[in-house]
């Protein structure tokens, strides 16, 4: 029968199809860092990439304090990606307190080794800083409290023989707001991991006259954690840093959480290694990202739907 009334029914069950499938949509939420850092930048692109290869999806993006808030905010469900350290990721997974983790987070779930962060201590040429010894008496920001970075200025500062108390001041600011303060002589050294070429860094040099602190091989030994390794910053990295200077490297993941579903992580990890070109333009850390690395060091079980993706390229047997 093809009466009016029909039809009618027929149009409302065709919109309330469309009206499921709208709800059904899936949201992706990008947790990365401060903006001026290099997460932010490479989450603006990564959320660009997901955008094209999910199109029915909701994808945003969120600054946040960085690796342990975004660690507490995937495993509370209130992300689907993030960006994280590996040192933080694996307090994470155990359950540090002193770290930011009162209990393990064991619903995080690993998508990918990205690139290196880069410990990067940089004092005001004015300062007269020019050691690791030199900061005894100086005001320093170890970066903004319980993240990634504050951790890693914990652990440096400890394998180097010195603590908070040893420093005339600490702030524990993002890195925009250090620079400024150093730019206005309030502050004498900013100590920041991130990408290497960061644009809080590169705005400093820029602004006056840096000195890269050395941290040795042997202060990184010390640490006695095997995320923390030796590493180099290139000469010319920054204006005015004119040889290369030893530093170290720490490894950075993407994560997600056991809720967000197999399709939807295998569409999102395919997506970014076909995209990296994307993520090389967000941030020149984007780089030193190898798909070759992808399962390096992993402190978390893989997704299943990253897992899928690895397989299907022959990086997972």
């Amino acid at each position: 029968m093809n009466s009016a009334p029909s039809r009618f029914f027929a149009a409302i069950a065709v919109l309330a199809c469309l009206a499921s499938a709208a709800f059904a949509a899936d949201f992706i939420n990008v947790l990365t860092g401060g903006t001026s850092g290099v997460y932010y930048p490479m989450g603006v692109a990564l959320s660009q990439v997901y955008g094209k290869a999910l199109p029915g999806d909701k994808v945003s993006v969120q600054a946040t304090k960085a690796s342990a808030e975004n660690l507490n905010l995937l495993q509370a469900g209130r992300g689907e990606v993030a960006f994280t350290l590996g040192d933080s990721l694996s307090d994470a997974w155990k359950g540090d307190a002193d770290a930011g983790f009162p209990a393990p987070l064991k619903k995080l779930r690993g998508i990918a080794a990205i690139y290196p962060n880069y410990v990067q201590i940089v004092a005001s040429a004015d300062s007269g800083i020019k050691t690791l010894a030199d900061l005894k008496g100086k005001r320093v920001s170890v970066g903004a409290p319980k993240s990634g970075t504050e951790l890693n200025a914990r652990a440096v500062l400890k394998a180097a023989g010195l603590s908070y108390k040893d420093l005339s001041k600490v702030e524990y600011l993002p890195f925009g707001e250090s620079v400024e303060l150093m730019k206005n002589r309030q502050l004498d050294v900013t100590l920041q991991s991130a990408g290497l070429g960061v644009s809080a860094l590169r705005d400093l040099a820029a602004s006056m006259k840096i000195v890269v602190v050395e941290i040795p091989a042997d202060v990184v030994a010390k640490i006695g954690d095997p995320a923390y390794q030796p590493a180099l910053i290139p000469a010319n990295t920054y204006e005015g840093q004119t040889k290369d200077v030893p530093a170290i490297a720490i490894q950075n993941f993407l994560v997600t959480h056991e809720g967000v579903s197999t399709d939807t992580v295998y569409k999102m990890t395919k997506a970014m290694w076909e995209n990296l070109d994307a993520l090389v333009a967000a941030h020149s850390a984007g780089k030193a990202i190898r798909k070759e690395n992808a399962l390096k060091g992993m402190p978390v079980p893989l997704h299943p739907g990253a897992e899928k993706y690895y397989r299907e390229i022959g990086l997972l047997k």
